[in-house]
């Protein structure tokens, strides 16, 4: 049996009354979130679409005008399409490719050591640059995961950061000291993944 127009009208009105309560609750919310100050951004787990994520937040703080440096951790063996993108804007974005390649790969802790100490040295030049309103660490997780770096001083640096400055830390297995330190986390769980069919990585999608 088909709903009646009574059964249509008594569910639009539910409905109404039940977004109106939630629209009160939200607003409360909103209002009670009266500061404003730079913010610590954890994107981890498994899944796909962290780096993806973090460029994501590149693209909408470009387009408020914001500076904005990226400092990439492991990766460096490839060019990707992020990269070639987002060099179009050398005034906007500061920019820097400073891994060796993923650990699987260089199979050398000593190497990957001194890139990521170099590396960490241009975020932290970042750092205490209040002139940067963005500071993308891409990939920092797998060198605190491998204690490339120690742990300790990272978070330390991120701390002192200039009060308005925003930065994101991306890669798996985040350290419980950078979740701790973190104003929001995200964990990106796997359901699927196209590699797992024999897929491999695809230019717009992965690279």
């Amino acid at each position: 049996m088909s709903p009646s127009a009574a059964d249509h009208d008594e569910r639009d009105v539910r409905h109404r009354l039940r977004m109106q309560r939630k629209k009160a609750v939200v607003d409360d919310r909103i209002a009670a979130a009266d500061r404003e100050r730079g913010v610590l951004l954890v994107l981890t787990g498994n899944g796909k679409g962290k780096s993806s994520s973090a460029f994501g937040m590149v693209a909408r703080a470009l387009g408020h005008g914001m500076k904005v440096g990226v400092v990439q951790f492991i990766k460096g063996r490839f060019s990707t399409g992020e990269e070639a993108f987002f060099r179009r804007f050398p005034t906007e974005l500061d920019y820097h490719v400073m891994g060796q390649g993923y650990t699987w790969e260089t199979q050398d802790r000593e190497r990957d050591m001194r890139a990521a100490e170099s590396a960490w040295e241009v975020a932290r030049r970042m750092l205490t640059d209040s002139s940067y309103e963005l500071v993308v660490l891409d990939e920092l997780n797998i060198a605190l995961k491998h204690r490339y770096l120690d742990v300790a001083g990272v978070v330390g640096d991120l701390r002192a950061r200039p009060p308005m400055q925003h930065a994101v830390v991306t890669g798996r297995a985040a350290p419980p000291e950078i979740v701790a330190a973190a104003d929001t986390v995200t964990e990106m769980n796997g359901v699927k993944h196209a590699f797992q069919q024999g897929i491999r990585a695809q230019k717009g999608i992965e690279l």
